[in-house]
């Protein structure tokens, strides 16, 4: 069956950052979808309806009403969407798809490994967890360049707050040695992966954000750490 493609108004364009924005898509009337947290929808704008993009949620499928993509000013769509999406204008969306899905079960733990705008899925995870108070355990190791980087900053830590098995764990890798910044810095590595790992047999790892840094993750957790590749999960673009 074909998908239903929808024509939605940007309810709100919220920036997170100045190169980071976060569009509220709201559903038309009538407008039902079955999806799952983790998905990706995929968008165009009415006047150049073959120039489409997909982003990654980042609501959750307990959202309901509309969808929430944030989007880093990146290429002919990133950068239109950051500089000139207004709440009010209109966007074509194909309904959700993907496999990058949270293994939601009591004794699992999810390590989500991000870098940059990746990060934008595992706010998803952790708002389902958090709402439908889940065993699960949740740790995100977010890499960025300084503390001016950190995507969704406030809302993780008030998760943090309301959900005790969530982790939200920041590395920067650009700072001045002037910067007052007390936490870790330097790139994610194994050392400090494995420092987060209990039982490794029911820990099921993800990363998301520029190939680079999913591909290194790939290397650093199969290879040196020696986790089976079917733990993993992984979402690159760029």
């Amino acid at each position: 069956m074909a998908k239903i493609i929808a024509e939605m108004a940007i309810e709100t364009a919220t920036m997170e950052l100045p190169d980071t924005k976060t569009l509220k898509l709201q559903w038309p009337e009538g407008y039902e979808v079955d999806f799952k947290t983790g998905q990706f929808i995929t968008v165009y704008w009415p006047d150049t309806p073959t120039y489409k993009r997909a982003y990654s949620l980042s609501s959750c499928a307990l959202d309901r009403g509309f969808f929430e993509v944030t989007v880093k000013r990146d290429g002919k769509m990133g950068t239109r969407i950051v500089d000139w999406a207004k709440a009010g204008d209109k966007l074509f969306v194909i309904p959700p798809a993907g496999k990058f899905l949270p293994v939601m079960e009591p004794d699992k733990h999810l390590i989500c490994i991000a870098g940059g705008s990746g990060v934008t899925p595992f706010r998803g995870f952790v708002r389902d967890a958090t709402r439908r108070q889940l065993a699960t355990r949740i740790t995100i190791l977010y890499s960025v360049r300084t503390t001016a980087d950190i995507i969704f900053n406030k809302e993780f830590r008030e998760l943090a707050q309301a959900n005790p098995n969530f982790k939200f764990e920041v590395t920067c890798t650009r700072l001045g040695q002037e910067d007052p910044w007390t936490g870790r810095r330097g790139r994610i590595d194994a050392a400090w992966v494995r420092s987060h790992i209990g039982d490794a047999a029911n820990t099921v790892f993800y990363a998301c954000g520029p190939t680079a840094l999913v591909e290194g993750t790939h290397d650093l957790v199969v290879n040196e750490l020696g986790i089976p590749k079917t733990q993993m999960l992984l979402e690159k673009w760029g």
